[in-house]
């Protein structure tokens, strides 16, 4: 049983580290047309904000899924520590 949730508990953090590549790839290609968008309108600072939140909104979107998964883990590692083995 402890084998299965084992090799099933493995699968689940590869699916997400694979999950977490393709979010690092969708946010580099989710800034590409925020900079040709601030190169079109000529650097303008209305433009330069308005890239600023678009960067910062995707920023987000990459960072946090990253930092939960590392919190994630940590606590899985501390409860798998913290039980006596049998």
């Amino acid at each position: 049983m402890l084998s299965s949730l084992s090799s099933l508990l493995s699968a689940l953090l590869k699916l997400g580290a694979f999950a977490m590549v393709a979010n690092e790839i969708r946010g580099a290609v989710l800034a590409v047309p925020v900079f040709y968008g601030i190169y079109q309108a000529g650097g303008t600072l209305t433009a330069i904000w308005l890239g600023v939140s678009s960067l910062a909104g995707i920023a987000l979107s990459v960072i946090l899924p990253l930092y939960a998964s590392r919190q994630l883990q940590r606590r899985l590692l501390n409860n798998r520590v913290a039980q006596p083995h049998a």
